[in-house]
């Protein structure tokens, strides 16, 4: 298993920019497709971004081109660039590590506690 903490939410003005960080322990993290996920005040949890074991990336229509996930194996980390943020960027952030093989052919899925980011002036 997997065990996930989130770090560097905070409160940003808009148009500023903020990196999370996702700390990854427990596991081989390598393995491991890892996504960013944010829900609002009122809204169901979305996926924003995602970064296979592979390196590929995938975005929310809503943050593609201001937001850019990444990962550093030899640290286990996986981060999100935010840059441009809106107020409707608010929202807690949590980090997801997925992972399927032929013992969980469904797919297993790990959370972090999420992190806080306001975008307010």
């Amino acid at each position: 298993q997997v065990q996930l903490v989130e770090s560097g939410g905070a409160l940003v003005q808009p148009g500023g920019s903020l990196r999370l960080s996702c700390a990854a322990a427990g596991s081989i993290f390598s393995i491991y497709d890892m996504n960013w996920y944010r829900q609002a005040p009122g809204k169901q949890r979305e996926l924003v971004a995602g970064i296979t074991s592979g390196g590929s990336t995938n975005y929310a229509d809503s943050v593609r081109g201001r937001f850019t996930i990444s990962r550093d194996n030899a640290k286990d980390t996986v981060y999100l660039e935010m840059s441009s943020l809106k107020s409707e960027d608010t929202a807690v952030y949590y980090c997801n590590a997925h992972f399927s093989d032929y013992e969980s052919p469904y797919g297993v899925d790990y959370w972090g506690s999420g992190t806080l980011v306001t975008v307010s002036s």
